[in-house]
């Protein structure tokens, strides 16, 4: 396995509207390249899915929300093998809002 290259490890700031307010999120450029191409898998735009997985974090911040759905998605996909484990939003373990 390669090192990490330094400029995947520095989170990248995106805007987003959710729910008619403007927020940004950090993520890491993997974690950007992940949540793209989920949102294609689902047949969704990128700002849909960020509005979706928002609306289900609880408690949760959103970036931290965001990189805990997506590490949930891809362990759906790998344990079911299908290519639409992503249908539906995975819960959060812990209860919720």
């Amino acid at each position: 396995m390669q090192p990490a290259k330094s400029a995947s490890v520095r989170p990248l700031k995106r805007s987003f509207t959710i729910a008619g307010h403007s927020t940004s999120i950090s993520l890491e450029a993997p974690f950007w390249e992940a949540l793209k191409e989920a949102a294609a898998e689902r047949g969704q735009s990128l700002a849909a899915l960020v509005e979706e997985i928002d609306a289900s974090r609880g408690e949760a911040g959103l970036s931290s929300a965001i990189r805990v759905w997506i590490l949930g998605y891809y362990r759906a996909r790998r344990t079911s093998g299908a290519e639409d484990a992503g249908a539906e939003v995975p819960e959060r373990s812990g209860g919720g809002h």
